[in-house]
């Protein structure tokens, strides 16, 4: 049974807890086994870390110990699944530029704070992960995040929406959805998820959905890629892909 451990907490206006029971219910009904915590001290043991299949945070602004964003750091490049949403994964912990790194960006905006109605956009590109899924309109926040260039972008959506100091710069496809490699563990992140009732959303909950699976199965993948590299004696059996 793959093990998954949610961690939630900080800001409580994006109603992690909240947030946390819907993920629950979504990993359990795929056959996990969940673990939840509301203290970040569920990172500090790096080797029950590893022993994992995804990990989910869904904190909010607030610090944490360099020794727990490195546990999480060296879990995930070792295969270990990270995943999540809005400001609990991507405006979580400010002034920790490795987790910025590691997530792949960082909010820096909500024009228009919420209740701006627009639209995500698929992209179609190499992943299967948004397959049969039509753009979509959300009324919520709109996501501004500064954002690491080596993602791979699944869904988007155009900036500005709203007047303010961005407005004269040109139209920009923000990323709302993307995967990224961390070492070779697996992220993906969705932009989207202000509170509870934006994750209950049909289309939101789906994409989560696929996005805990798809980071999960990393780690299994990831192993046995690295097998197929080595013959039966360990020592490697050629040239092939990496995962």
């Amino acid at each position: 049974m793959p093990k998954a451990l949610i961690v939630w907490g900080g800001w409580l206006g994006h109603e992690p807890e909240q947030v946390s029971a819907i993920f629950r219910q979504v990993l359990e009904g795929e056959g996990f086994e969940v673990e939840v915590s509301d203290t970040l001290e569920a990172f500090r043991d790096g080797e029950k870390l590893k022993s994992l299949e995804l990990i989910i945070p869904v904190w909010t602004m607030g610090q944490i110990d360099k020794e727990l964003a490195n546990n999480v750091s060296e879990a995930v490049q070792s295969g270990v699944g990270l995943a999540g949403c809005h400001g609990g994964m991507c405006d979580a912990f400010r002034d920790n530029v490795q987790w910025q790194f590691m997530t792949g960006g960082n909010w820096v905006s909500h024009p228009g704070g919420d209740g701006v109605e627009y639209v995500v956009n698929i992209k179609n590109n190499s992943s299967p992960l948004m397959e049969g899924i039509d753009d979509f309109t959300v009324k919520s926040e709109q996501y501004y995040l500064h954002v690491d260039p080596a993602v791979e972008v699944l869904a988007t959506t155009r900036f500005p929406t709203v007047p303010g100091p961005h407005s004269l710069n040109r139209a920009v496809d923000m990323p709302v959805v993307w995967t990224k490699r961390w070492g070779v563990g697996r992220v993906f992140y969705n932009s989207l998820g202000h509170q509870a009732n934006i994750i209950e959303m049909p289309v939101v909950k789906e994409i989560m959905r696929r996005g805990f699976l798809w980071a999960a199965e990393g780690k299994a993948k990831a192993a046995e890629a690295n097998k197929s590299l080595l013959g039966s004696d360990n020592k490697p059996a050629g040239a092939g892909n990496f995962y």
